[in-house]
């Protein structure tokens, strides 16, 4: 029973990374209908940033602020001088996306190498938490608290807020959007924006277990695709449920059957699919 609620325990730790990755993705996905292939990247450079700030200050939050910044500015410029040239046309701004996670990937063995690294822990939450005979890593259940917050407060500014007004009318109907005056255009450059600083956060927040390397990017992003794929894209509640779906399967897939841990994973996928091709929570 212990080793049952420590595995569930950790595929809540890895639902809270995918949801931190995958809420982006769906966000990119429900406004501007992007596949965004390079999303990993910034995920990826989200730790590589980091990596560099903590080096020179020792300090995970001046990393995390910095990694979260650059980023987001990394993001805003490609969907502002490259995406927003193919504006409704679908496969070329995936295919640019795909040229760019390449071009992300390379540039990061170029300039920090190839070899793997961890982000240091914060000294508070370096030990455990027991209770009873369960001891857990209280890192893990830190970054589960943080994606709570954080899906709270994206739920929040989506329905109660005057931002999440114009991002849903953007959403529903950009050309009425654009009628009643709303920037469709700094809506679309703000949500790319966003969405990378979300994935940086994620990769911040998964360093010091997961660490970074070059090629990362490409390893991570088939799963947050299962996630918003199983949970429907453009909804932030199909990221959340799926993200716990895919965590929990994918740890205890992993954990139980090693040798079937891929079929574990995408066989729910295929499934939801076939039943409804939109997803859980996606609309047609």
């Amino acid at each position: 029973m212990i080793y049952i609620i420590t595995q569930f325990l950790n595929g809540l730790f890895s639902a809270a990374l995918l949801f931190l990755i995958a809420g982006g993705l769906t966000l990119v996905f429900g406004v501007m209908r992007i596949v965004n292939i390079a999303h990993g990247s910034f995920y990826m450079l989200g730790v590589y940033v980091a990596y560099t700030v903590i080096a020179r200050t020792d300090s995970l939050l001046l990393g995390t602020i910095a990694a979260v910044l650059l980023v987001a500015a990394v993001g805003l410029a490609v969907e502002r001088l490259f995406l927003r040239r193919f504006a409704s046309r679908p496969l070329p701004q995936m295919m640019m996306t795909m040229g760019f996670a390449l071009v992300f990937r390379d540039a990061a063995f170029m300039i920090w190498g190839g070899d793997p690294f961890t982000l240091p822990y914060p000294a508070l939450l370096a030990g455990s938490v027991e209770t009873r005979d369960i001891v857990f890593p209280a890192y893990r259940l830190f970054v589960m608290l943080v994606a709570a917050v954080v899906g709270l407060l994206l739920w929040v500014l989506n329905e109660h807020t005057l931002i999440g007004a114009k991002l849903r009318a953007t959403v529903d109907d950009p050309e009425m959007a654009a009628a009643t005056g709303i920037n469709v255009a700094l809506v679309s450059g703000g949500v790319f924006a966003a969405g990378a600083a979300l994935a940086a956060f994620g990769g911040v927040m998964g360093g010091p277990i997961l660490g970074g390397y070059a090629g990362m990017d490409l390893d991570l992003l088939p799963l947050a695709f299962v996630v918003v794929i199983i949970g429907g894209m453009g909804s932030l509640k199909g990221a959340l449920v799926g993200s716990i779906a895919v965590g929990l399967i994918d740890n205890f897939g992993k954990a139980l059957v090693p040798e079937l841990s891929y079929f574990t994973l995408f066989a729910p996928m295929v499934i939801v699919l076939a039943i409804k091709p939109t997803g859980l929570y996606g609309r047609g």
